[in-house]
């Protein structure tokens, strides 16, 4: 803990990575900043993961790409506080030459680093939140939303829930920008495919008692109680939802569920369940012999944020090199030109609204008898091509778009 409260206060745990440097890069490094929570609901998911990713990409890139310049990671806690990420933001733009602030699981952060990004003209990567509002009311040129949003988990998994029958739902939601995001775009999709929204409840971020909100859930008499929400507060609606008998007399949908969740609570009391995802560190021999590495490391598979951190901040560098500087607006510009191919996503790409489109899939969790070795939890039920996965951009709010 006393590490950790080091990291959030202090400032930053630096890493350098030396090589020579290059004329166009400002001060003469390039300083990736990876702003997570490393202490509260979320580090379980992204946290200490995503420091591990930004620091095998680093390595892999300049093994590979031997750059002309030199490369540093700092981090940062931002404590899921708005006011706590803008401030670490901008003393990491103004005093630390930070180009680049990426992760920002919580999309309030997020938000919050985005405002400030823009302001001093920095590259930001969420990779870790989830709004769709991200590249819609709130885009901007300075910002690339990498691994999922709520459109697309709304897409996958409130679609099949609806058509197998699941009619009827109501919402058990976040109260932040988070969770509304989330149960608006699945009432969205539940509403489309012929179900119902019989109602919804708000609770607190974070909550570690859930009970009355279940209570009106279950009185509700809804087959489908949509949990809005992720991290602890999903494990924590999953557990007290069988603790009070509402399972299986009504299903749960973990609208955002990670592997790590699953791995937590243990495949008899989430089996069954669908959930929507960008990574299955299981899909094939690629995605495998990149999880076993972060495997050696954290001693846990890899969600798809910490899968998708790597993949952007490798992009990211990529980008740096091929434009030549690390100027906010032509790394940006040059991230949107160059597909994104590796073991996180294939054929992958940036659109002009900065959301960057790929593959989804729809996976069900595997009964205790199906899991043949550690980690094997999910079979993938369906591939979600990009098109279809994310939203359309003709009805994007991003006044970047072209209409």
């Amino acid at each position: 803990m006393k590490k950790v409260q080091k990291i959030s206060t202090v400032g930053s745990m630096v890493l350098a990575f030396s090589c020579t440097a290059h004329a166009q890069i400002s001060g003469n490094v390039v300083k990736i900043g990876v702003m997570s929570d490393l202490s509260g609901s979320y580090s379980d998911l992204a946290g200490q993961g995503s420091v591990a990713a930004t620091k095998m990409a680093i390595e892999d890139f300049i093994a590979k790409e031997k750059p002309t310049f030199k490369i540093e990671m700092v981090t940062a806690d931002h404590q899921n506080k708005t006011d706590v990420a803008a401030g670490k933001a901008r003393e990491w733009f103004d005093r630390d030459g930070v180009d680049v602030v990426s992760d920002l699981v919580t999309t309030s952060v997020a938000l919050a680093v985005m405002r400030v990004g823009k302001e001093k003209e920095r590259v930001v990567l969420p990779t870790a939140s989830a709004s769709s509002s991200i590249t819609n009311e709130n885009c901007n040129d300075v910002t690339i939303h990498y691994a999922y949003d709520t459109y697309a988990l709304a897409n996958g998994t409130a679609k099949a829930l609806t058509n197998q029958g699941g009619k009827s739902w109501y919402f058990l939601t976040a109260d932040y920008a988070f969770g509304h995001a989330l149960e608006k775009d699945t009432s969205a999709v539940v509403t489309a495919s012929g179900g119902k929204v019989v109602g919804s409840v708000r609770h607190p971020f974070p909550s570690s008692d859930l009970s009355s909100y279940l209570v009106k859930a279950q009185t509700s008499g809804a087959q489908v109680i949509g949990l809005a929400n992720a991290g602890a507060d999903t494990a924590n609606a999953i557990k007290q939802a069988a603790e009070f008998g509402i399972t299986p007399k009504q299903s749960l949908a973990g609208l955002l569920m990670f592997i790590t969740d699953v791995h937590s609570l243990g495949l008899k009391n989430t089996q069954g369940m669908y959930l929507t995802t960008g990574f299955y560190w299981d899909r094939n021999e690629e995605t495998r012999a990149w999880s076993k590495r972060f495997f050696a490391d954290q001693k846990k598979m890899p969600t798809m944020i910490h899968a998708g951190q790597y993949s952007s901040i490798q992009h990211y560098l990529k980008a740096v090199k091929t434009a030549g500087t690390d100027d906010a607006k032509k790394v940006v510009e040059q991230m949107k030109k160059m597909p994104v191919n590796d073991f996180f996503a294939k054929d992958g790409k940036i659109r002009e609204d900065g959301r960057m489109v790929h593959e989804m899939y729809l996976v069900q969790v595997k009964k205790p008898s199906e899991s043949k070795y550690p980690w094997d939890y999910f079979t993938i039920k369906a591939t979600i091509s990009a098109d279809e996965a994310f939203q359309p951009l003709k009805d994007s709010r991003c006044p970047m778009v072209k209409k």
